[in-house]
């Protein structure tokens, strides 16, 4: 029999193995700077540029996907109700790519975002997502503002992409959230003290 300090040791190491294997089976290793295979029944499109990733159990990881930014549909926690124009239609891109996937790769950056997401491109069928919708014109390029994110080869395809297709058609997303948020602030110093 071991004598009682060694147990508590014996006991934490226990501890720390069980949980290192949960850990293991619960969440997927997290690779950066990699594309990891991802199972495309796993995919939930939030918009034209967020994804979540259900790989199991309560484990899901949300996507911001880099190097474009969509037009904005209406997020009711965030205070604004309208979609801005082209936002559903870029949603149902993204729901019409992801859902005709036979493959899809994830490429993590190194960091998430100040959300706690996940940053990182997706291929589909070994075609950068974020470039399909800048060519299809559901989104802008944000490279230009936001760098490579220490992804330099999908960066670039997304720039040489926007500029062969051209500006948008749309509000720049960045310009219609921060309208949106002055109108929800407006709102609430006018009609939060009837």
């Amino acid at each position: 029999m071991l004598p009682n300090r060694f147990r508590h040791f014996v006991l934490l190491i226990l501890i720390l193995v069980a949980t290192q294997v949960y850990a293991e089976d619960v969440n997927p290793t997290r690779q950066s700077l990699k594309r990891i295979p991802v199972d495309p029944a796993l995919i939930d499109v939030g918009d034209g540029d967020t994804v979540v990733i259900h790989w199991n159990g309560e484990d899901k990881e949300r996507i911001r996907i880099l190097g474009i930014d969509t037009p904005e549909v209406a997020h009711h926690s965030m205070g604004w109700y309208d979609d801005q124009p082209f936002g559903p239609e870029a949603t149902a891109f993204a729901k019409g790519v992801f859902a005709m996937a036979e493959t899809v790769e994830l490429l993590r950056s190194a960091e998430p975002d100040g959300y706690g997401r996940t940053l990182g491109y997706l291929f589909v069928n070994g075609r950068n997502y974020s470039v399909l919708a800048v060519t299809a014109g559901f989104a802008m390029e944000t490279v230009s503002h936001y760098g490579d994110n220490g992804l330099p080869g999908a960066s670039e395809a997304v720039l040489a992409a926007s500029r062969e297709v051209g500006p948008v058609a749309f509000e720049e997303p960045y310009k219609f959230r921060r309208r949106m948020r002055a109108l929800n602030d407006w709102r609430e110093d006018h009609e939060g003290g009837d």
